[in-house]
């Protein structure tokens, strides 16, 4: 857990979670371009960490982004041992407790002739990885990000928002989701919860990034 006031580290997350989408925006066309028409969650998650890290405004916003960070908890003797893996986090400083989880998810995707949403695998996969303190255990912030491969974030927006709302008890949401102001066309919300077990809340910032 980042020492000093929970509020201050709140809205440090906040201001670079927008900062690092607006970055993603501005490399999103280079990224696309070298990615077949239709990658997988890994494929466009390694080429956008590659394009954020030689982005010169990006770097100025982190120590380091990684893909596939691996945060590790600590037994009552102070043993360290991995949580699993998270699909990008931006790394504040060298203190590596101190990061900005993204865990990435596709959405609308074309499945044997018909699209899926996936938007209930995005709020069970992804979101419960959160409440379950598997990703940024002890911080105030984690974030979502969907790659709308159909390009219509707007539904892709609606769809999650629903299925937010129909799995709200499994996910502990404590206040309606809010509407945050776009990146680019990066659509976004933000969402509040309460975790298992420790009764922490956590705010899980959404964005929807179409494809291509």
């Amino acid at each position: 857990m980042p020492l000093g006031d929970p509020k201050d580290w709140t809205d440090r997350f906040r201001s670079v979670d927008t900062r690092f989408l607006e970055r993603i925006w501005a490399v999103w066309a280079h990224c696309v371009a070298v990615l077949p028409s239709e990658p997988d969650e890994d494929a466009i998650t390694i080429n956008l960490v590659e394009f954020l890290s030689r982005d010169a405004k990006a770097r100025r916003l982190f120590h380091y982004v990684e893909y596939q960070y691996e945060p590790f908890g600590y037994t009552a003797d102070g043993t360290a041992y991995s949580l699993g893996r998270i699909d990008m986090a931006v790394l504040l400083d060298q203190d590596r407790r101190r990061y900005l989880a993204y865990e990435c998810k596709r959405l609308n995707v074309m499945w044997r002739g018909r699209k899926r949403s996936l938007a209930m695998p995005y709020v069970q996969e992804g979101i419960r990885r959160f409440m379950s303190e598997r990703y940024a255990a002890g911080l105030p912030v984690g974030c979502m990000l969907g790659y709308v491969m159909d390009g219509d974030a707007r539904t892709a927006k609606s769809k999650v928002a629903a299925a937010m709302s129909a799995q709200r008890s499994q996910i502990g949401i404590v206040a309606v989701p809010k509407q945050d102001r776009p990146a680019g066309s990066i659509l976004r919300l933000s969402s509040r919860h309460r975790r298992i077990p420790s009764q922490e809340q956590i705010e899980i910032r959404h964005a929807f990034l179409p494809f291509p």
